[in-house]
């Protein structure tokens, strides 16, 4: 694998997150070029509607899909997805790297979720863990597992 974007709604807003992206993201650089994109949290009222909520999710949908890189392996991160191990992640880039798959693309959705279509567009579906945590949280949660996945399918010692 090559490359790795993250595609995130929303800005991190506190400074140790972005320390620990930015920690996390020159680890990864021994592996692969890990990319981060920040994509536009759509703005919604203190109490809003099911339709409102579905018009956000919508337009951040849109967002996100013009931005997934062709022919990635694409990994949307959601409640609804499969929880897997260190190892298992692992194993799955690298059996797309196998199949000649260079690139992969994570999303992690605002604070609403992910569009159905950006679910679908995902040839797996990653779920962290049956807690809830921060969007925010999640991605250097992420980032840490990717690091960790290159280092165990490079024989590296981080994993252990």
């Amino acid at each position: 694998m090559r490359s790795v974007r993250i595609l995130c709604v929303g800005k991190l807003k506190e400074r140790y997150l972005s320390d620990a992206c930015a920690e996390y993201c020159k680890r990864l650089g021994a592996y692969c070029r890990p990319e981060i994109l920040e994509l536009p949290e759509f703005r919604l009222p203190e109490n809003p509607s099911p339709a409102e909520v579905e018009a956000c999710l919508r337009r951040e949908g849109e967002e996100i899909l013009a931005r997934i890189p062709k022919d990635a392996l694409v990994i949307p991160l959601c409640i609804e997805g499969e929880m897997l191990s260190s190892e298992q992640l692992a194993a799955a880039l690298s059996d797309a790297a196998v199949r000649g798959v260079s690139s992969a693309c994570f999303i992690i959705g605002g604070s609403w979720g992910l569009c159905p279509a950006v679910k679908q567009a995902g040839r797996l579906r990653l779920s962290m863990s049956r807690m809830t945590f921060p969007h925010q949280l999640a991605r250097v949660m992420l980032l840490e597992q990717l690091y960790r996945a290159f280092s165990i399918n490079a024989g590296g010692k981080y994993h252990k």
